[in-house]
């Protein structure tokens, strides 16, 4: 008698294309160019892609690209040179691997001090422990892409992520705000801004 999974799942050919394989082609049609309220802030303007889970988003309205409930959630990250997540924690482990360019990443035990930091390039990992506070940037001369896995989580129970005082207050100055349940507070011209963003960041393009 041969051994046997404890857990046995029937998924036809069909049913993997659909529901378990990202095309990175349609992938990239399905950015979200404000994902968090420091999306619109200089400096801190990208695309987001949620793969599997909700990747910490603040802003409700996006799918991810597998819906099937994992372990662990998958995001990408699409930015300009001098741009990424402004400084900010989070109550689990983030941990990111480049796909392309070069990332400098900053992190520190409080959350208006900076007291590390480190660069990382294509294949190098960096994983982040709950509680530090910590940023990042794209460093290279041309828009760069990084991978990103984190813990399970459940989103909008509670704010997530924590972001440092300086940029809650630049993230208002746009109209943008998070409540205590995490979730965004869009501003009236959220599409209007959202457009703009996705042109601006050229959403679509490798």
């Amino acid at each position: 008698m041969t051994d046997q999974p404890k857990v046995k799942k029937v998924v036809t050919n069909d049913e993997m294309e659909k529901n378990w394989i990202v095309r990175f082609d349609e992938l990239r049609k399905n950015s979200i160019p404000l994902m968090f309220i420091d999306s619109i802030i200089p400096g801190h303007q990208r695309l987001n892609y949620s793969l599997i889970g909700d990747t910490a988003s603040e802003n409700d309205a996006y799918t991810p690209a597998i819906t099937e409930k994992h372990g662990f959630q998958i995001g990408m990250v699409k930015a300009p040179k001098g741009n990424g997540p402004a400084y900010h924690t989070h109550d689990y482990i983030e941990t990111f691997l480049p796909l392309t360019g070069k990332w400098r990443f900053y992190w520190g035990n409080s959350e208006d001090k900076i007291e590390g930091e480190t660069i990382i390039e294509e294949w190098d990992m960096i994983s982040l422990p709950p509680g530090l506070w910590r940023g990042f940037e794209n460093i290279s001369e041309e828009d760069a892409w990084i991978f990103a896995i984190l813990e399970e989580h459940e989103a909008y129970q509670g704010k997530d992520p924590y972001w440092a005082p300086e940029v809650t207050r630049k993230a208002k100055e746009h109209g943008f705000y998070a409540d205590e349940t995490g979730k965004m507070i869009k501003p009236a011209n959220f599409s209007e801004l959202e457009k703009k963003m996705a042109e601006k960041l050229k959403a679509g393009e490798r």
